[in-house]
């Protein structure tokens, strides 16, 4: 009798997209959801425990697509969540009259998808 076997196949559009972080943890420069929105942190400061035992990481981040300003509060032992952010550097090598951009990266391969808003 033969065995059958899952294959998994396509692990990368199944991974996590985020990963749980310690409010605690949190430092400043960080990517962590504010709100529900992927924010980089610019301002962490904790309070002392208080009488329900918990101390409290105050955290203020800006919004990374929109720069909008978000403040959350969590007891610094709960888990806040963070996502994977990829940054990728390019170069602008020209803007065409329609307003799409020509993009270098560091291998030398062209993007031209990219409008300039």
């Amino acid at each position: 009798m033969a065995e059958e076997y899952e294959t998994f196949e396509g692990a990368a559009e199944t991974a996590e997209k985020t990963f749980p972080i310690r409010a605690g943890e949190v430092k400043k420069g960080m990517t962590v959801l504010l709100k529900g929105f992927p924010c980089k942190v610019i301002e962490v400061t904790t309070s002392k425990t208080g009488k329900h035992g918990h101390a409290k990481a105050n955290i203020t981040g800006l919004d990374i697509f929109t720069g909008k300003k978000y403040q959350d509060i969590s007891p610094t032992s709960h888990n806040m969540t963070a996502p994977f952010v990829k940054n990728l550097n390019y170069t602008l090598t020209d803007v065409a009259d329609d307003g799409f951009c020509s993009l270098m990266d560091d291998n030398g391969e062209i993007r031209e998808d990219i409008k300039i808003p």
